[in-house]
C-alpha cells in the first residue's frame, strides 16, 4: 500500500453569486476505496474539482499526497482526437513508428525515453476495459459514449496515479463495461475516491463518506453496511424522540400539578382567615410563603421542561427526513393473461443499417409482467421502446397495443411542458379528478404545499422524474404498460429509492432498460430479455447467466 491521501482543512467554497457550497469542511481519507454519497446539488462534483485543482477554495486548503488522477463526469474531449492522443501517447507512438521505419534521429529517441513498451502497456489497460479491439488511431467520434468513458479511465490508469478521483464513472456504461470497471477497481491499490449512485459499485468500496452541509460523515464498510448503519441511527433517533416526547409530557403534567398544589395551599390560608381561625397577618404570611414556594416550584419545573424540550429538539435534528414513496395505484392493475402489447416481425432501418435482423424482432407483453431489456450500447434498446410506444414507426411488423394505455419515459425526461407547474401538468393528465385528489396524489410523490406549484423547468432531474411518474401513473386512463429508458441515469440515491417505491406500487406491466443491477433487482423484475445482433432472446436473471 502507498501513503497516498487527501486532506481538506477548513475548506470553504461559494459560487460567484455568493451561494455557499461548503463552510469550514475538514476531513481526510487515505489508502483504500471510498465512495462519496450525497443528494444531487450537495457539492460532490464540486469537491472533486477542488481536490483536482480545477477550482480554488475561498478559504482553507486541500492537500493531495501522491500523483493525482481525475476522471470528471463530462470529459472535455473532441471527436477529432484519436485514441492515442487521448491516452497522451501519440508523440511516443509516432517516434516508435519512425524508429521502426529506420529513422534513427536523436529526437525520436528523446521522445521515446524509457517508454519503449508504451503500446503494450496501453493495450493492457484498454483490454481490461473492453477496448482491446479499438485501434490507437481510431477517432473518438466513432466510439460510443460508454467507450469514451472507458477510454478516459484507461488514460488515468496508464499514468499509474496514487490518488484517483472518479465522478460517476458508470454513467453511459452498459452492463458488461460496468463489470469490467468493477474488476479494475477491485484490484486498485492507493487512494480511490468515487462519486457514484451505482450501488453495485458502492458495495465494492471499503468505506462510505456522506457529505452533509458543513460536515463529512465517514462510515466503515461498503454501501450495504452504510445503509444498515443509517437505519440503526434512524431507529435510535426515533426511540430518542419518543422518549423525549414522553418526558416533555411528563414535565408539563408535573408543572400543572405543582401549580394546582400551590393554589390549594394559598386557598387554605384565605379560607382560614375568612373563618377567623387565623389572623389576617398570619394569612398574609401563608399567602406570601405559598407564592414564593409556587414561584420556586414554577422555576424548577420550567427549567426541567425547557431541558426536556431541548432534548426533543436535539433528537429531532438527528432524525433524517423520510423521503420514501409508498402509495396505492389500483387503477394501474392489469389482469393476468391480458395482452398489453404484441409485435411480430419488427424491423427498423437507419439508412443502410437494418436494426433488427432476419425476419425482425418479436415481442409480447401479457399481464403485469416486469421485463428488463438488456443489451450492449447501440444494440437498439431505446429504439425498440420507441417502436413499442408508437413514437417511432417501424418499416414493417404487425402490432397490437393497449391504445392510450402505454406510457413512455425517455432518458431526456421531456414528457412534461417546462413552463407549466407540476399541479397544472397533473390536471392535464387527470382532468376529471377533483383538485383535492390530484394534490393528494402529488403529495404522495413528495410534492407537498408550494412544491406542487413549482414550474417543471425549475425542478432537478430527480424531481422531474417524480413529477412525470405522478402524472403518468395518475393519468386517466391509467397506463397498463410503462416503458422506462435508463430511468436512474443522473439520479441521486434518494431519488433512485423513490423511483423504486413508485414502481413497486404500480400494478401494470413495464419494460425497463437499465444497467443498474441493484435497481432492476429492487423493482421485482420477473422476465429478462436481451437484444443482441438484432434479435430478442429470453435470458435468466443476470446472476444466472
Amino acid at each position: 500500500m502507498s501513503d497516498a491521501s487527501i486532506v481538506c482543512s477548513n475548506l470553504s467554497f461559494s459560487w460567484p453569486d455568493g451561494t455557499p457550497v461548503f463552510q469550514d469542511l475538514s476531513w481526510n481519507v487515505g489508502d483504500g476505496r471510498t465512495g462519496l454519497v450525497a443528494p444531487n446539488g450537495a457539492g460532490k462534483s464540486t469537491l472533486l474539482k477542488l481536490i483536482a485543482g480545477e477550482l480554488s477554495p475561498n478559504r482553507g486548503s486541500v492537500t493531495v499526497q501522491g500523483l493525482l488522477g481525475y476522471l470528471p463526469q463530462s470529459l472535455p474531449l473532441t471527436g477529432d482526437l484519436t485514441v492515442a492522443e487521448v491516452l497522451g501517447i501519440a508523440p511516443v507512438v509516432a517516434a516508435l513508428d519512425a524508429i521502426t521505419s529506420g529513422d534513427v534521429s536523436e529526437e525520436h529517441f528523446a521522445t521515446v525515453g524509457d517508454d519503449w513498451d508504451i503500446e503494450e502497456r496501453s493495450r493492457v489497460q484498454l483490454d481490461r476495459l473492453g477496448l482491446g479491439d479499438v485501434p490507437l488511431s481510431q477517432r473518438l467520434d466513432a466510439l460510443s459514449g460508454g467507450q469514451v468513458v472507458s477510454l478516459g479511465l484507461a488514460t488515468q490508469l496508464i499514468r499509474q496515479p496514487d490518488v484517483l478521483l472518479l465522478d460517476e464513472p458508470t454513467n453511459n456504461l452498459d452492463l458488461d463495461a460496468r463489470r469490467r470497471l468493477y474488476q479494475v477497481l477491485e484490484n486498485w491499490n492507493g487512494c480511490l475516491l468515487v462519486v457514484s449512485h451505482d450501488r453495485v459499485l458502492l458495495d465494492r468500496m471499503d468505506s462510505i463518506a456522506e457529505l452533509d452541509p458543513g460536515e463529512m460523515r465517514l462510515y466503515g464498510g461498503n454501501y450495504s453496511d452504510y445503509e444498515e448503519a443509517v437505519a440503526a441511527e434512524q431507529e435510535t433517533a426515533e426511540k430518542n424522540i419518543r422518549t423525549a416526547e414522553q418526558q416533555v409530557k411528563r414535565e408539563k403534567r408535573e408543572m400543572q400539578q405543582a401549580r394546582e398544589r400551590a393554589a390549594r395551599r394559598a386557598g387554605v390560608g384565605a379560607k382560614a382567615a375568612a373563618k377567623g381561625s387565623i389572623s389576617k397577618m398570619a394569612a398574609g404570611t401563608l399567602k406570601r410563603r405559598a407564592q414564593e414556594s409556587a414561584a420556586k416550584s414554577n422555576d424548577t419545573h420550567g427549567q426541567r421542561l425547557a431541558d426536556a424540550r431541548a432534548r426533543l429538539d436535539e433528537a429531532s435534528r438527528t432524525l433524517r427526513d423520510d423521503r420514501r414513496i409508498a402509495l396505492e395505484l389500483p387503477d394501474t392493475h392489469v389482469p393476468s393473461g391480458r395482452t398489453v402489447f404484441l409485435g411480430e416481425g419488427i424491423q427498423v432501418r437507419y439508412g443502410e443499417r437494418k436494426l433488427f435482423a432476419g425476419e425482425g424482432a418479436d415481442l409480447s407483453v401479457r399481464g403485469p409482467e416486469r421485463i428488463a431489456l438488456s443489451g450492449r450500447n447501440g444494440a437498439g434498446k431505446s429504439t425498440l421502446l420507441r417502436v413499442v410506444s408508437g413514437e417511432l414507426t417501424a418499416q414493417s411488423g404487425e402490432f397490437k397495443r393497449a391504445e392510450g394505455r402505454i406510457a413512455y419515459l425517455s432518458q431526456r425526461l421531456d414528457t412534461l411542458p417546462l413552463d407549466l407547474t407540476v399541479a397544472q401538468c397533473m390536471a392535464r393528465y387527470a382532468p376529471h379528478k377533483p383538485e383535492a385528489d390530484r394534490l393528494t396524489l402529488l403529495a404522495r410523490f413528495l410534492f407537498r404545499g408550494a412544491a406542487a406549484h413549482l414550474p417543471v423547468g425549475a425542478l432537478s432531474g430527480g424531481e422531474r422524474l417524480r413529477a412525470t411518474l405522478a402524472c403518468v401513473l395518475g393519468a386517466e386512463p391509467a397506463p397498463q404498460l410503462l416503458l422506462l429508458d435508463e430511468p436512474t441515469n443522473n439520479l441521486d440515491l434518494d431519488s433512485v429509492e423513490q423511483l423504486e417505491g413508485a414502481l413497486n406500487s404500480y400494478e401494470g406491466a413495464f419494460i425497463v432498460v437499465s444497467h443498474d443491477e441493484r435497481f432492476v433487482k429492487e423493482i421485482g423484475v420477473n422476465r429478462w430479455l436481451r437484444l443482441a445482433e438484432g434479435r430478442l432472446q429470453e435470458t435468466g436473471a443476470p446472476g444466472d447467466e
